[in-house]
């Protein structure tokens, strides 16, 4: 069990996907911590995206955004250094999460800065946090999105598409109603730019940016869980073609093996198969039979 465990662990070592990787299940105790954690995180980076645009828009009270940043950084840095507490290596748990190790302090610089509205620097700083926080959603979300189900994938979307419905309608002022918002939300998800409503400023172009990548990767789920269920129709066609002619050889073997049981006679053994010599060849003589020996002519 520990070799198997260091193994993981060098395997995690060398492939981290996204700056981000789970606790191997070897380690039960941390593992379970792991999943305790996922959603006060969850909840505490989901706060920080409409703290984002109050701040942007200054439409909320001055200490709000700052408040859901620090909360957002506090309850990261607490869950990732408690798990890596219960890791056999909490300094690897920490190298192998470069992404968290950098959103922590990110989080706590967005809470501390000025404006985004009067400083570039402080609006380009809170667009990465705002990517790295995406980024850490989604992956925390693996579990829930990788399903097959077609309805559960469709109901994802249609969620995801109403919260961006939302957005847009808080967000950009030609859009007056939730309708008019779900429509540039479905519209500006799907790439498709009627022209008949449009981001005018530079809230809504923010967004519109997070609404385009979130689209993609919705709609490409739900694509492609259409196209992997007819595919998988398919397969399982020719899957009882195979199996209904391997039944039909396998009845046939079992009826020749009868006949061939009947065919010997009770009690009857058949002798055991001896190798016949070889023919000569056309250039040799036959060999002649072995003299009997000595003892044999005697």
């Amino acid at each position: 069990m520990a070799h198997l465990a260091h193994e993981t662990l060098s395997f995690i070592r060398r492939h981290p996907r996204w700056g981000l990787t789970q606790v191997p299940r070897v380690e039960l105790r941390a593992a379970r911590l792991e999943r305790v954690w996922r959603w006060p995180v969850m909840l505490v980076l989901l706060a920080t995206i409409p703290a984002f645009y109050a701040e942007l828009l200054q439409v909320a009270p001055p200490l709000i955004a700052p408040a859901a940043y620090l909360a957002g950084a506090l309850v990261l840095a607490a869950a990732l250094a408690h798990v890596a507490s219960r890791r056999s290596q909490p300094v690897l748990h920490l190298l192998t999460n470069p992404a968290d190790l950098l959103l922590v302090p990110g989080l706590a610089l967005a809470a501390i800065l000025p404006s985004s509205g009067s400083s570039n620097l402080a609006l380009a700083l809170r667009l990465g946090v705002a990517f790295l926080t995406l980024v850490r959603m989604v992956w925390s979300m693996q579990h829930l999105l990788t399903r097959g189900s077609i309805a559960y994938l469709l109901l994802v979307a249609l969620i995801v598409l109403g919260f961006c419905g939302l957005g847009f309608w808080w967000l950009e002022p030609s859009v007056h109603s939730l309708p008019d918002g779900l429509w540039l939300a479905f519209t500006t998800a799907a790439t498709v730019g009627f022209g008949d409503v449009v981001p005018t400023t530079a809230a809504s172009k923010i967004f519109s940016v997070f609404v385009v990548l979130l689209g993609y990767g919705v709609l490409s789920l739900v694509t492609a869980a259409i196209a992997t269920n007819w595919v998988e129709t398919e397969e399982r066609r020719i899957e009882r073609e195979i199996l209904h002619d391997m039944r039909h050889e396998i009845a046939g073997l079992r009826h020749e093996i009868a006949q061939l049981r009947l065919a010997v006679a009770p009690g009857q053994v058949p002798a055991p198969h001896q190798p016949m010599p070889l023919p000569p060849g056309p250039d040799e003589s036959p060999s002649p039979p072995p003299s009997p020996s000595p003892r044999a002519r005697g």
